[in-house]
């Protein structure tokens, strides 16, 4: 429109032009006309300057209209951008809600399966008082017939008292037989009641942890840039289920757990704590470490390696207090499983014990088999350092803080399994030894894709050949 009403105002400036310029009557100058006559049009000058004027108008009223068109699409570019994002956050918090809900009601009824085999243990309990009643009865006609079979064996004894005694004798072996299985099904019923007050545990532990996350979606934080999760540290051992906990992985796997996932397990000497077991192998194996995605960051201070950090169902640290309390015996097998980005596996296995928190939690190692070669063994005797506390051989230079992430570093060297993770191999030399790396004989560094790092007792120690290819 602006355009159109400039074009008019030009076409009508250029129509006056002729009625100005296109006499072709010579001019004759007319002496006595009466001074005050004027001409009714504008002078041709005045009319081009007033369509410059009008023209550049219009150009700079073009270019303001195209420099709105351009603000406008950014904001609605931004705006597009903050709906998807707040659709995706909104698609997040629902599945969170039905999980919850799930494990809710999941809650409820391991509560009553727990009230119902409450009340069998209470019956369970009442016939046993029974049974040692009856029994102690029987011990006391036992006694009688002994006394009264003694004095009989002086004399003749007659053929009806002995197939007496010999019926007294049947009924109390079945009596005995009776006892003991009811003895065996009540230990059963013992270890269901364990197992389950176990799993109700986990439950309402995932329900916690849902219910935070769900509080976490609600305020909507900037979820880049928090640390690494705590991972809980230790059980409270008040409750009776708890006296009958393994002290790891493989004694779990003895009793017929087949499931890889979350247990609560009690080494000997320490406190209750969660810890995920791997029962994919032929033995049970209590996992201290896992990075497959990059979703945790491992760059972290020594409290968080101490205690342990991340997700058991993603990347996580078991912590060193807890690793110390599962091998400080010394009768351990540290299992390292590696995988590089061309989904080559390989593993390597050390008899390996941890010293305690007094020592630094030096580590001490001792090769046993595997298909890598081995880089490891001169980290015997080395402290574990983070970035706030140097503990490494390298007395000029912090390796955990120019390598990232907590490792056992002699100097150092070209092995860090808690390294950066690198979704692209980096280019530089110096960026590659900050990765997770595994440096083999002669070659250069490279970072992983996969790591896990497992412990189990030196009885569970199988062949290299059953190894081979097993690692999630």
């Amino acid at each position: 429109m602006r355009v159109t009403i400039v074009s008019l105002v030009f076409v009508l400036a250029v129509s006056y032009v002729p009625a100005l310029c296109d006499n072709d009557e010579p001019s004759v100058v007319h002496l006595e006309a009466p001074a005050e006559t004027r001409s009714h049009f504008a002078a041709l000058d005045d009319v081009r300057l007033l369509a410059n004027g009008l023209l550049q108008l219009g150009q700079s009223l073009r270019e303001f209209v195209q420099k709105t068109k351009g603000q406008i699409n950014d904001i609605v570019q931004k705006l597009n951008i903050f709906d998807r994002s707040f659709y995706q956050l909104s698609v997040l918090a629902s599945e969170i809600k039905e999980e919850e809900e799930e494990l809710k009601k999941t809650t409820v009824v391991l509560k009553a399966n727990n009230e119902e085999i409450k009340g069998l243990s209470v019956e369970i309990s009442s016939k046993m008082e029974s049974i040692l009643q009856e029994k102690s009865r029987l011990q006391n006609k036992v006694e009688g017939l002994e006394e009264k079979l003694s004095s009989l064996s002086q004399g003749v004894m007659r053929g009806k008292q002995v197939a007496e005694l010999s019926a007294l004798r049947e009924v109390i072996h079945n009596q005995e037989q009776s006892i003991t299985e009811l003895l065996n099904a009540v230990r059963e019923q013992s270890d269901q009641l364990n197992h389950q007050r176990t799993k109700i545990k986990l439950l309402e532990e995932k329900l916690t942890a849902n219910t935070l996350a769900q509080e976490t979606i609600d305020r909507m934080p900037d979820t880049f840039n928090s640390g690494a999760p705590t991972l809980s540290l230790y059980v409270s051992s008040d409750s009776p289920n708890m006296m009958n906990l393994p002290s790891d992985c493989s004694e779990l796997f003895d009793r017929g757990e087949r499931v890889s996932a979350v247990y609560t397990i009690k080494p000997n000497g320490s406190q209750p704590f969660m810890a995920f077991c791997d029962m994919s192998r032929d033995y049970g194996a209590t996992v201290i470490q896992r990075r497959r995605d990059g979703s945790v960051n491992f760059d972290q201070t020594w409290e968080q390696y101490e205690n342990g950090f991340g997700d058991f169902t993603g990347e996580f640290w078991l912590g060193l207090r807890k690793i110390h309390s599962l091998s400080f015996k010394g009768n351990s097998v540290l299992h390292m499983q590696l995988e590089d980005w061309k989904q080559d596996k390989h593993f390597i296995e050390y008899r390996f014990y941890l010293d305690g928190p007094e020592s630094n939690y030096t580590i001490h190692l001792t090769h046993l088999s595997g298909n890598v070669p081995d880089p490891m063994s001169n980290h015997t005797g080395i402290m574990f350092s983070t970035k706030d506390r140097d503990n490494n051989n390298h007395q000029d230079s912090n390796c955990a803080r120019h390598q990232t992430g907590g490792w056992w570093f002699n100097a150092c060297g070209d092995t860090n399994l808690n390294g950066k993770y690198f979704h692209v191999r980096p280019k530089g030399r110096s960026e590659r030894r900050r990765g997770i790396q595994w440096k083999s004989g002669r070659r250069a560094s490279y970072s992983l894709r996969f790591t896990q790092i497992s412990v189990h007792p030196v009885a569970s120690l199988t062949s290299a050949s059953s190894e081979s290819g097993l690692f999630r």
